[in-house]
């Protein structure tokens, strides 16, 4: 049993330290609401959706009453459209969003998941159908969320697919320029995408998933940047067993929402991602936790050392806390959510490089960055590309969400809100990669890729 103090631990670290579940996120597997008819196939996603989602924000909201514990977001990951969309016409493909998107409104989630393709390999009919349908689907709905799975480390990295998603960025930024070109931050490009991510925008429904699944994301920066100053001048090695001790807390708490919600539901308990997530709130910053370790800004020499550190210490902490660890689990480094992130983008101290190198060691890659709206579609290709090598020369997943600003420039604010916070627009080189970029094909697996 929990003892007084434990108990006022949590309690402080929910008052003060911004201390929250992120997300309790709900996938649906939507295989049996294929139809050779496009409208009696979106009849039979929404009625699914509405169906085994029915109670899932009342259950969350008793259980965040219940136990005192801020629940960000209540969310829905569904099985990657194009994969329904075979057959489909683009506005087929656009008309199918657009039924999610009515779902997650009329249940009152914040966003559904799962306008995704996988074409690591290369493009379907329905990939096909759903890329080209992207712009006009981001652009036209609220809450549906879209992710690209352009290469994985068995597969290597498919550039015609990555040229394809420089042009689709664009576009979408131009159908939403009256709304900050909200549509790119609602569409990530991965490697090596995980199934059970319940994290947006890259969250989706994956094959080998049951039915349906409760999955869990946390939070918790402020917590662990909190610890570490009242800690002071201690070694490394202390340093890294006084942050695996707070993860281990904050994962536990994951846990608990995750099989009480799992219990409620009827519905399998998938995982606790035990991911850093940040938010825009004062404190609750990955970036602080950096600086609290003793550099004098993000983004200084060092930081890709320490945020190493960090990550590594994170998972140590989490997988003793709970044996159904998934999804993308570490620290996220969201510019736009973070408001130390942000900080050191205006002073120009992080940078796009500097940023790229800490995504080599950890979650998840170019996240919410803010780049200027005239910047050519085989730049944004080329910053995708070098993303997404990291991840597959690494085994790991990494992914590219940028958003060229339409109409702004260097030194301008993106205003989102809420969780998506405000996004620094940040220089990027214009050299041009147009000439790579348009060569096409595939990029082979690396060597290491053949394991068997």
């Amino acid at each position: 049993m929990p003892n007084i103090g434990d108990i006022l631990e949590t309690l402080n670290m929910i008052r003060e330290e911004c201390l929250d579940i992120r997300t309790v996120t709900m996938g649906i597997s939507l295989y049996d609401c294929r139809s050779e008819r496009e409208e009696r196939t979106r009849e039979l996603v929404y009625e699914k959706i509405m169906r085994s989602a029915a109670d899932l924000v009342a259950t969350v909201e008793a259980i965040e009453k219940k136990y005192g514990i801020p629940i960000i977001h209540k969310r829905i990951a569904v099985t990657p459209l194009a994969l329904l969309s075979g057959g489909l016409s683009r506005d087929g493909a656009v008309k199918l969003a657009q039924t999610l998107d009515r779902a997650a409104r009329e249940l009152g989630v914040n966003f559904i998941g799962g306008c995704s393709a996988l074409v690591q390999k290369g493009c379907s009919n329905g990939a096909k159908a759903l890329m080209s349908a992207l712009p006009e689907i981001l652009s036209s709905t609220e809450r549906v969320c879209a992710s690209v799975n352009v290469a994985s480390t068995k597969a290597g990295i498919n550039m015609d697919a990555i040229a394809q998603m420089g042009a689709i960025i664009r576009e979408t930024a131009f159908l939403t320029r009256d709304r900050g070109s909200i549509g790119c931050a609602k569409l990530v490009v991965f490697a090596n995408a995980p199934e059970d991510n319940p994290f947006m925008a890259g969250a989706f429904h994956g094959a080998g998933e049951p039915e349906t699944v409760i999955n869990v994301g946390v939070s918790g920066p402020g917590v662990v940047a909190s610890a570490i100053r009242r800690a002071g001048d201690c070694t490394m090695d202390e340093l890294a067993e006084l942050i695996k001790r707070t993860a281990f807390k904050i994962t536990r708490m994951g846990q608990l929402v995750a099989k009480e919600a799992s219990e409620m539901l009827h519905v399998p308990f998938g995982i606790v991602d035990l991911s850093l997530a940040p938010t825009p709130a004062v404190g609750d910053s990955v970036a602080y936790i950096l600086e609290s370790m003793g550099l004098e800004r993000c983004g200084c020499a060092g930081t890709t050392a320490a945020l190493a550190m960090l990550n590594d210490a994170v998972k140590k902490g989490g997988v003793m806390a709970s044996s159904h660890v998934g999804g993308l689990s570490g620290a996220f480094i969201p510019v736009s959510e973070d408001a130390g992130m942000i900080a050191a983008a205006r002073c120009g101290e992080l940078t796009l490089e500097k940023l790229e190198a800490m995504t080599a060691v950890c979650s998840v890659g170019l996240d919410m960055i803010a780049i200027p709206g005239d910047t050519p579609a085989e730049v944004i290709s080329g910053i995708i590309a070098d993303e997404i090598a990291i991840g597959v020369v690494n085994t790991k997943t990494t992914a590219a969400r940028l958003i060229p600003a339409y109409g702004c420039k260097v030194g301008d604010t993106l205003h989102f809100g809420g969780l998506l916070g405000d996004a620094p627009v940040m220089p990027v080189k214009l050299a041009s990669p147009a000439r790579f970029i348009h060569r096409g094909g595939h990029i082979p697996a690396p060597i290491h890729s053949l394991k068997n």
